[in-house]
């Protein structure tokens, strides 16, 4: 334990050699560097993990004092314990992953962008580590910020083409939206309760002495900056265009890191959200209409990493769901597994589109199995994978959720089915489009059609072999598992019992596996042979993905930017200005106006002494 300040110090050192030494390094040491230093994180949280596992559950690391007042004092602290350690190996091992994979995708850049790239993605990763490593709301604050700073860096990293640099403005802007309402929830606790530290918060004696407004206005604040770190209804639009970013940011973002932040702090926080029944409503409510509205526009993308977008949009509204029914373990195990069959599609997508020389539209490939199979076969596992199909890991985390949401409410997980078979039916036309048929590109994109190299496609093979037996830790108990993972969060993360038979279990299981098996067939069947899709009213809705951002712009932008200008144009230049300058025109005036009265001639003096002199008499004598 004494080791674990530099599992976060580790990628900073990473972010400052390669940051200070971009003009002079080689790019075989930029990634070199930007590489070995997560692997020394994953390394040493892998250490700390089997000492958690071991027996020694909790531990409160402090270094120094952030912040000491007359009245509190707000340590920098780091918790090491069963929920942390998790969210540390899937930050640093997929993280890691996703630096070698970089090493091959970045290499057109040239020396000095290399380096920054690689800056960039070590301090995204410093700031993630310190999000989950903090002892409290005002460290985890900390590494928020820091990992909103950072998605707008990488996001917007070929700053030069103007769309991209947009996107970037928009997904900072979003995400401040949100961080106002995590803020506002650190001020209210520390006015109720004097601290800031899980500890001192979640304990029995401090949670008694909120009310049940307290504990409800605070929760919902935390949960809006939840809605725009990850990414859910209404601030989920700020997602999908991050895919202007490099494929493998997207990986990183979309996969293992920033989004999953949301759903780490409501689990970390679940003895208060726990008694907050307002707000868990409100998050399964936002959970499934975000997993609903996501699935129904992927349904209709053309974007290759456009589909995985919404996907990861929907994915988190599942997510969400099992938060807001009070199945944290199973939304952090579907974290778990999300992250390595998105991290896997991600970086599969960019495997594509660097053979198809930078090419996105699904339209204009096909066939591509036969030139890059090791690409074509994992990617099929991801797909297999978050499509739930039995023995692979998304089967057994999405099954919890879809269980625990029938316990909790039976129309629920109708709507979360079908949600599902959405899933599976969009996953399957963007795994045909792509990799079955024949090729619908140009001649020269088909003559330079390969397999990626090594660097890309070990980190492939890797991810779909965890895709494949992610799911193992968390076997039911209706399977003859012993859920391995809720047994490790036990002592930090308390779920809800949902009582269900052995018998209505399978079912669930049977029915489910069934439908998705089926609407897979269907997917297959309808694409095989690729024809360009026909347009009606709702497929166009699709497509334009319900015009949710021109909705956006008519009533919030536009209108933002009318008061805007009235501002600058007439109470700023007109009214504020004017004051000011007339001011200074009144006294210039003034000014011409008096110097006439040093006329020098001496009669004139005298007659005004005389006028003065007949005004103090009139003054004193009637007033």
């Amino acid at each position: 334990m004494n080791m674990v300040w530099l599992i976060p110090i580790l990628p900073l050192i990473g972010f400052l050699i390669n940051g200070l030494g971009r003009n002079s390094l080689p790019k075989a040491v930029s990634g070199f560097i930007g590489s070995i230093t997560v692997l020394g994180s994953f390394v040493l949280s892998l250490l700390v993990f089997m000492q958690v596992k071991a027996g020694n559950f909790h531990q409160t690391l402090h270094y120094f004092d952030f912040i000491r007042l007359e009245s509190f004092t707000i340590p920098f602290d780091f918790s090491i314990d069963a929920l942390s350690t998790l969210f540390l190996l899937i930050i640093t091992g997929v993280g890691f992953l996703i630096h070698v994979y970089s090493t091959a995708y970045m290499h057109e850049e040239d020396g000095k962008d290399y380096a920054k790239y690689f800056a960039y993605l070590n301090l995204f990763v410093f700031s993630m580590l310190l999000l989950v490593m903090g002892g409290n709301f005002v460290v985890m604050f900390i590494g928020w910020e820091g990992v909103g700073l950072c998605s707008y860096l990488l996001i917007g990293y070929w700053y030069k083409n103007e769309a991209y640099t947009d996107a970037a403005k928009k997904a900072f802007i979003m995400n401040r939206i949100g961080d106002l309402g995590f803020l506002l929830a650190v001020f209210w606790l520390i006015s109720k309760l004097g601290t800031v530290q899980y500890d001192e918060v979640f304990n029995a004696a401090n949670l008694a002495k909120l009310t049940a407004t307290d504990i409800t206005g605070i929760t919902l604040l935390l949960f809006v900056g939840v809605t725009g770190k990850s990414a859910q209804i209404p601030l989920y639009t700020w997602l999908p265009d991050a895919m202007a970013g490099p494929t493998p940011v997207s990986a990183l973002i979309h996969a293992a890191t920033m989004v999953t932040a949301g759903i780490y702090m409501i689990a970390r926080s679940n003895a208060l959200f726990s008694l907050a029944p307002i707000t868990q409503s409100v998050i399964t409510i936002i959970g499934l209409a975000t997993a609903l509205l996501a699935a129904t526009i992927a349904l209709r993308q053309y974007d290759i990493k456009k589909v995985l977008a919404y996907s990861t949009v929907s994915q988190l509204g599942f997510m969400f769901l099992a938060l807001g029914t009070g199945n944290y373990v199973a939304a952090v195990f579907h974290v778990l597994t999300h992250a390595f069959f998105k991290a896997l599609m991600f970086l599969g997508s960019g495997s594509v589109i660097h053979a198809m020389g930078g090419e996105q539209d699904i339209r204009n490939m096909g066939g591509l199995h036969k030139h890059m199979k090791i690409t074509s076969i994992t990617f099929l596992i991801g797909c297999l994978a978050i499509s739930g199909i039995p023995g692979l890991s998304g089967f057994f985390s999405k099954d919890e959720i879809l269980a625990g949401t029938f316990a909790h409410s039976p129309l629920l997980y109708g709507i979360a089915l079908f949600t599902a078979l959405l899933t599976a039916f969009y996953m399957f036309r963007l795994y045909i489009l792509t990799f079955s048929g024949t090729f619908r590109g140009t001649h020269e994109q088909e003559h330079h059609l390969h397999e990626s190299p090594k660097a890309m496609t070990i980190p492939l093979i890797v991810l779909a072999v965890l895709s494949i037996i992610g799911g193992y830790i968390g076997v039911p108990e209706a399977l003859g598992g012993h859920h391995e993972l809720a047994a490790y969060l036990s002592p930090v993360v308390k779920s809800a019992t949902h009582h269900l038979s052995h018998n209505t279990e399978y079912i669930l299981m049977a029915v489910s596996t069934l439908l998705v098996i089926v609407s897979i067939f269907i997917a297959v069947f309808r694409f095989r042979r690729y024809s360009t899709e026909q347009n009606n009213v709702v497929t166009k809705w699709l497509e334009n993905k319900w015009y949710i951002d021109e909705l956006y712009d008519a009533i919030i932008v536009k209108p933002i930017k009318g008061i805007s200008n009235f501002l600058n144009q007439i109470v700023e230049k007109r009214i504020i200005d004017g004051a000011v300058n007339g001011v200074g025109r009144a006294v210039n005036y003034g000014s011409r106006q008096l110097r006439w009265l040093q006329s020098g001639q001496v009669g004139a003096y005298v007659l005004l002494m005389v006028i003065g002199m007949l005004l103090l008499f009139i003054i004193q004598l009637f007033l």
